[in-house]
């Protein structure tokens, strides 16, 4: 496992990271604890050292398991947790006052909420889970990150930034308020390379990079024919004619490289990795197959000769999330 800064906060984080929303159950056509367990520990028997976790995911369910995982074992794991909005509105709307999402007081209940849930002494980063950046000079939401720092209840703070929406952040960061955001970044998103990325650098601020696999779309696994078990949200966010538009893009990369369409998982988790901006890349694992696979990526090898540059031509922009 190779590892990096996560930013201006002191903290080496294992470059693979474990994204645990699917643990959580909701939205994924449920899950089981043991297996979660498993795929947790087998993980950080392999060097993993950084879970991104949040409140909504299974109503605290993926906290209380990663938290169980975290404290049985000797090694330092770092956990990232987020708060959901109050509003609950996934993503954030234009107009909306911080006070409606986020009121200081909010933040401060379930950062608590969330620190229980883990049972550990303190949480890392705590980020929110929704942002727009005209909340950074609005509101108390920074007066309640600091008091949670100086009580030591989070060590590092930062958001969630709003699917397809990279540059919703850059107030933010030139501000010095955020150590952290995380931000949807694949094969086919590359617009954080535009500004975002170069805010961060700028400012030292970490980069955990989300949805590296487009929720399976660059696996290879996802086809015309493919179907998701009851409750699977990605039945809808592959509704319609998505299925065959990006079997067909997959193809298409697979072709361009001249890889089996089953290798591209690696391919493209190895080119998020190929961005030194990345501190972290986060997918989704809920088994010991899943961990295995992904972790194997981390082997130091990057991508070979030219792929990057290819892999640039097929930048493809979209938000199945609201579309």
């Amino acid at each position: 496992m190779e590892y990096r800064p996560l930013g201006r906060t002191g903290i080496d984080v294992s470059e693979i990271g474990y994204g645990a929303w699917g643990i959580g159950g909701a939205m994924w056509g449920g899950a089981d604890d043991d297996e979660s367990i498993e795929a947790l520990n087998r993980a950080i028997d392999l060097g993993l050292n950084f879970i991104d976790t949040a409140l909504a995911y299974g109503e605290g369910r993926s906290e209380r398991v990663v938290g169980q995982v975290v404290r049985e074992r000797p090694e330092t794991i770092y956990v990232a947790t987020k708060v959901p909005p109050m509003n609950g509105i996934w993503p954030a709307p234009a107009g909306v006052p911080v006070e409606q999402v986020y009121p200081g007081e909010y933040i401060r209940e379930c950062a608590e909420r969330s620190l229980a849930n883990l049972g550990l002494e303190r949480i890392d980063v705590l980020q929110l889970h929704v942002w727009s950046d005209e909340w950074t000079d609005q509101g108390d939401w920074r007066a309640a990150v600091d008091d949670l720092r100086s009580s030591g209840t989070i060590a590092h703070f930062g958001v969630s930034i709003n699917d397809h929406q990279p540059a919703n952040a850059i107030r933010l960061i030139e501000s010095g308020a955020a150590d952290t955001v995380q931000v949807i970044y694949n094969v086919f998103d590359q617009s954080p390379e535009d500004d975002l990325f170069p805010a961060c650098n700028e400012h030292g601020v970490g980069v955990i990079a989300r949805v590296p696999l487009d929720e399976g779309g660059l696996t290879g696994a996802i086809g015309p024919d493919t179907e998701f078990s009851e409750g699977d949200f990605r039945s809808s966010y592959f509704r319609g004619d998505r299925k065959r538009e990006v079997q067909e893009r997959v193809r298409a990369i697979a072709g361009d490289l001249g890889i089996a369409e089953d290798g591209l998982a690696d391919v493209a988790l190895r080119f998020v990795l190929s961005e030194p901006t990345v501190s972290a890349v986060i997918p989704g694992m809920r088994s010991v197959r899943n961990v295995e696979r992904n972790v194997a990526t981390s082997d130091g090898r990057g991508l070979p000769g030219d792929w990057r540059d290819r892999l640039r031509a097929h930048r493809w922009v979209r938000d199945f999330y609201s579309q």
